[in-house]
């Protein structure tokens, strides 16, 4: 069997045990866990949150049970899977997946059980949480604040392309919000830098290979990828297409970068995911979410691959090496 395969099983085997005769099964409690990718594209944040988890004293198996629900890329999926959890009565239903439509979801489903979340731009604009001190409500989480660095990406990305003049831009249409809220940000930036700026669409693997067919015939100086699961989800197939069209990109997300992109930076998604285990553990001890703040990310981190930037002849200024939490060799 694939390790893909097996993975799949693994996170769908919930369906064969039904969720409301998981919760009462006794003194164990249950906690949904809902995402908009596939299982095999999350293992390390998977690994991070019972890694929270276990921080609070819940272990997967041996005092709390974790039922899975994956969108596999289908985000109109979601709110199914929502409703599916809600009527399994779970104690707890964390969300993932890079887009808030996860926990839009999971607040539409029910409006009781507590919902900690992983967003990438800001919960009381999204209209998740009352305030972030304060959340309210049935929902709290983490921000890992992937739109507010907008333009501190791009001013990476021109200090290691400083001679760039022209960046593409490539979003994800159906991310709308997070995408109208990224490029006010990077419009800004990229005027007092003087750089001009071109926005490719991409929601499908044929997109990105149309964009990066426009890409080729228009040699940009750089490509800018906005944050969003989707490409997160195409991290190997999209480090290949920079790298065959000779391309520097940034990224926000590390694993792109260790699949074969150039660079990224952006929050440490990792601890991210681990302060959301806590949150599932500490609710589960009694803790109300309506009390627990929602936390911003504070650890950030600069990655680069040096082998890549040699494939595309590419010198990463020393001042810049000097900086990166980690240069992938």
């Amino acid at each position: 069997m694939k390790r893909r395969e097996f993975i799949t099983l693994l996170g769908s085997a919930a369906a064969v045990w039904p969720l409301a005769a998981r919760a009462q099964q006794g003194a164990m409690p249950v906690i949904g866990f809902l995402d908009s990718r596939m299982p095999d594209a999350v293992t390390g944040r998977l690994n991070a949150f019972r890694r929270g988890l276990k921080e609070t004293g819940y272990v997967e198996g041996e005092n709390v049970t974790i039922v899975y629900r994956w969108a596999e890329g289908q985000i109109e999926r979601l709110p199914e899977l929502a409703a599916d959890l809600a009527r399994g009565q779970v104690n707890v239903i964390a969300t993932g997946g890079g887009v808030p439509a996860a926990t839009a979801a999971a607040k539409a489903a029910n409006g009781t059980i507590p919902t900690v979340f992983a967003v990438p731009d800001d919960p009381v604009r999204l209209g998740l949480v009352a305030s972030l001190a304060r959340p309210g409500g049935n929902l709290t989480g983490v921000n890992f604040l992937n739109v507010e660095l907008t333009a501190k990406r791009l001013e990476l990305l021109r200090e290691l392309v400083p001679a760039a003049t022209r960046v593409a831009v490539l979003v994800n249409p159906t991310s709308a919000r997070e995408t109208e809220a990224s490029m006010r940000d990077l419009d800004a930036a990229a005027g007092a830098m003087g750089l001009q700026t071109k926005v490719l669409n991409a929601s499908t693997s044929r997109d990105l290979d149309a964009a990066f067919a426009v890409l080729a015939r228009e040699r940009p100086d750089a490509v800018f990828v906005a944050g969003d699961a989707f490409f997160n989800s195409r991290r190997v197939h999209l480090a290949n297409l920079t790298v065959r069209h000779a391309l520097p990109a940034a990224f926000s997300q590390r694993e792109i970068v260790e699949a074969g992109g150039l660079m990224s930076y952006g929050s440490d998604i990792l601890d991210a995911y681990r302060q959301v285990g806590v949150y599932a553990g500490r609710i589960l001890k009694g803790a109300s979410p309506a009390d627990l703040p929602v936390i911003q990310s504070t650890k950030f981190e600069l990655v680069i691959n040096a082998q890549t930037a040699r494939m595309l002849d590419l010198t990463v200024p020393p001042t810049l090496l000097a900086r990166a939490d980690e240069v992938i060799e």
